[in-house]
């Protein structure tokens, strides 16, 4: 069953821009975590705008710095992310966003974007593709 998605009042949405410090590019790291089982799904950069439509719309949204723009995640793939919290380091530098991940996280089709690694000396894909990302684009 889908879970409702968070959402913050402007106040708290506020308080959270004053906390974050944004690069010379106005960009701050975001890691989208699954939050039920920690497991770590992609990081991307958000903006101002991005910070604050995620905590408004309790819908994950990233600055494509690909695109110089917007990046609602899931709005060509349907694969969204349900915010359930959002969290910003000690530092004020990096957030992490928990989230309710439905369909994959990764652009490759596979459920995080974290699958290579070193075994056996060799940099290995560790994670199998569960999606064909440009045939489900193109229904």
């Amino acid at each position: 069953m889908p879970r409702t998605a968070t959402t913050y009042p402007q106040a708290a949405i506020d308080e959270m821009l004053a906390a974050i410090k944004f690069d010379a590019q106005g960009l701050v790291p975001a890691i989208a975590q699954q939050h039920d089982t920690g497991e770590v799904l992609m990081m991307a950069y958000m903006d101002r705008d991005a910070v604050a439509e995620t905590m408004r719309t309790g819908r994950a949204c990233y600055w494509s710095r690909s695109r110089k723009g917007p990046w609602r995640k899931g709005d060509t793939s349907g694969h969204i992310q349900t915010l359930v919290e959002l969290r910003v380091d000690c530092d004020g530098d990096t957030l992490l966003a928990e989230v309710e991940q439905t369909g994959v996280a990764c652009h490759t089709g596979r459920h995080n974007c974290f699958f290579r690694a070193i075994r056996d000396g060799r940099l290995e894909t560790i994670a199998p593709v569960l999606v064909d990302m440009e045939k489900s684009a193109k229904e």
